[in-house]
């Protein structure tokens, strides 16, 4: 396991040393899932462009975002406010029924001479290493795979910019000596693999 991955785990474990243990229930997390279908479709697959998908996310991960949203590391004015009464059984019933639901793709219009250096720069920075092959994501990684370009742009353009960040600081670091077209062309390239499965 990369140091990074242990990092986690780490912290993961010092969180929860001591904490009564909740077993997930998904039938709970479909019901507290109620006020998140404006945004995120009434089963997880967003259709609203720069909204992100939360079908097939790694509970660990959505589970972490959710912790985030609610202690201020990561501030949205819906999701801040959202989160901020959750309770760690909420957030464990929310990320398990997310988990659960399957992912379905996000057709984008992508620009192919984009997409082929994308993915020229997605293997350079070793995207697959962390976040699998297919960049379908796992435990405290997210699934990739689903969302739109809008999102994706947003997304790396965060990390660019600090505002957004995550758990360990991989993607602060991965992101940090990328140009604005590596951000357009990776998201491009991410954003395709997203809709080739939608083509007939």
């Amino acid at each position: 396991m990369p140091l990074a991955g242990l990092w986690v785990v780490a912290a993961v474990l010092a969180m929860t040393a001591g904490a009564p243990a909740h077993a997930a229930d998904l039938d709970a997390g479909r019901h507290k899932a109620e006020p998140c279908k404006t945004c995120h479709g009434p089963d997880g697959n967003a259709t609203t462009p720069g909204i992100p998908s939360l079908a097939g996310q790694p509970a660990i991960f959505t589970h972490w975002q959710l912790i985030k949203f609610r202690d201020g590391r990561r501030k949205d004015p819906q999701m801040s406010a959202f989160a901020a009464s959750l309770s760690d059984a909420d957030m464990a019933d929310l990320a398990a029924y997310y988990a659960a639901q399957p992912s379905r793709p996000r057709p984008s219009p992508t620009d192919p001479e984009k997409v082929a250096i994308g993915g020229r720069l997605a293997e350079q920075h070793h995207c697959a290493s962390c976040h699998r092959p297919g960049l379908v994501g796992h435990e405290q990684v997210p699934r990739l795979v689903g969302q739109d370009l809008t999102y994706l742009v947003k997304l790396l353009r965060g990390f660019k910019a600090q505002t957004a960040g995550d758990l360990d600081g991989t993607m602060s670091m991965a992101v940090e000596r990328l140009s604005e077209a590596d951000i357009e062309n990776l998201a491009h390239y991410i954003a395709d693999l997203s809709g080739r499965s939608a083509r007939p």
